[in-house]
Order: C-alpha cells, then sequence, then structure tokens
C-alpha cells in the first residue's frame, strides 16, 4: 500500500456554483479513496454573483428566492455547515485532508496557515470570539472561534467543514471585496469594508500556497492542472 505523502495542489479556475462544488465533492472522495493522496488545496473564483447555503440552512428566505428569480443571484446548497455567503470579489479556498485526529486540530491548522500568510501581506487576523450560538442567515454576520477577524472586528475569512468517512472537506471565503448594494439587498447588513493590499488575488493565492506547502514539507506536492 502507498504512503498517504502525496498533497494535490490544483490549478485555480473561475466557474459556476454547481461546477466548484462538484470539485470539491470530487476531490474529498479522491482524498478519501486514493491511499498516496493525505490532502488536496484549491482556490477559485466564482463566475457571476453567487449565494451559497450551508448544509444545515433548511429554510431559504422568500426575497432571496426573488432575487434569484429576477437573476439578481444564484442560489446553490453546500455541502459545509455554517450560514450563507455571497461570493463575489472574494477567493475560496477548499482544503481536504484525510483522517485527521482531532477535528478542532484542523481548524486550528488552517486558521495559522491563514493568519501567518496575511500577516505578511499586511492584513493582522486574529479568531473570532463566538465559541457556539444558533447558525445565522449570514455567515459573515456572526464570528465564531473557527473564523478569522480584523483589527476592527470584521470578519475577514469564514469557514465551515463537511465530514465523510473519517476525512473532511473544509470551505472558507476570503472577503476581499464584498458588492455593498446586493450585500445589503440579501442580508439586510452593512458589507463589511474592503480590503486594501499591495497584492492582487493571483498574488494572494500564489503566496497562500507556498506558505501551505512550506508548513508542511513532510508531504510531496504535485500541482494538477484543471479547466472548466
Amino acid at each position: 500500500m502507498a504512503k498517504r505523502t502525496k498533497g494535490l495542489l490544483i490549478s485555480t479556475i473561475e466557474s459556476s456554483g454547481e461546477v466548484q462544488m462538484n470539485l470539491d465533492q470530487y476531490f474529498l472522495d479522491q482524498t478519501i479513496n486514493c491511499d498516496a493522496i493525505a490532502f488536496t488545496l484549491r482556490f477559485y473564483i466564482w463566475n457571476d454573483f453567487w449565494l451559497s447555503i450551508g448544509h444545515h440552512q433548511k429554510q431559504i428566505p422568500d426575497h432571496w428566492l426573488n432575487l434569484e428569480r429576477d437573476r439578481r443571484i444564484q442560489i446553490i446548497r453546500r455541502p459545509s455547515g455554517g450560514g450563507a455567503v455571497l461570493h463575489s470579489g472574494g477567493i475560496t479556498y477548499a482544503i481536504t485532508f484525510k483522517k485527521p485526529l482531532y477535528k478542532k486540530m484542523s481548524y486550528q491548522l488552517v486558521n495559522n496557515w491563514l493568519i501567518t500568510t496575511f500577516n505578511k501581506l499586511g492584513l493582522i487576523l486574529k479568531q473570532g470570539s463566538v465559541k457556539k450560538s444558533l447558525i445565522k442567515d449570514n455567515c459573515f454576520g456572526s464570528n465564531f472561534t473557527t473564523d478569522l477577524v480584523d483589527q476592527n472586528g470584521h470578519k475577514r475569512i469564514g469557514s465551515a467543514q463537511y465530514w465523510k468517512k473519517g476525512s473532511f472537506l473544509q470551505h472558507g471565503e476570503i472577503l476581499l471585496d464584498p458588492p455593498s448594494e446586493l450585500w445589503f439587498e440579501i442580508f439586510g447588513e452593512k458589507a463589511p469594508p474592503q480590503i486594501i493590499l499591495s497584492a492582487n488575488k493571483n498574488e494572494i493565492i500564489k503566496e497562500l500556497k507556498s506558505s501551505f506547502v512550506s508548513s508542511h514539507p513532510e508531504y510531496l506536492i504535485e500541482d494538477l492542472l484543471i479547466s472548466c
């Protein structure tokens, strides 16, 4: 049996919610079923105004459905938990890991990586303060200890997991420049302000990948090119 020493770094694509969710499920299944794969990591961009609904959000508000009917947004359900996320102007990450020892350790591992990398990019982040609460419609309307907030208390990265056969898929949205008017229409709340960084999206992704690889020298890293 092959050792579980391989990590896959997957190329970034911009595509629909259906494509992105199907790819996330595919790479989780590959992580579960392929003995050689310890983890996969990819970043992606959504090709329109997509609202992803958390797995446990049973009711979709009528005004969201009206916005979808009017073709203002498109709605898709994530396998991961948490509240709804408006994907526009940001970067989504998806990481899968094979059978970690502790659930909390997986969040901590990912958050440490994100905090360290964004600190280098000029954005200071820290963990949220809420340990447990009811799921809000708006993912970015709360800051759990698994989330990351900036120096002004604005939530910048929201993360949620989906577990399958002992392995997990973790989704995270890196909020950079949310559309303020549409955000208010959907959530009835003011959107967090734009993050001003010297790096563009591609440079941010490159730095995040490099940081993750350097912090896990125990894995053999392979780049995987995909297209939509």
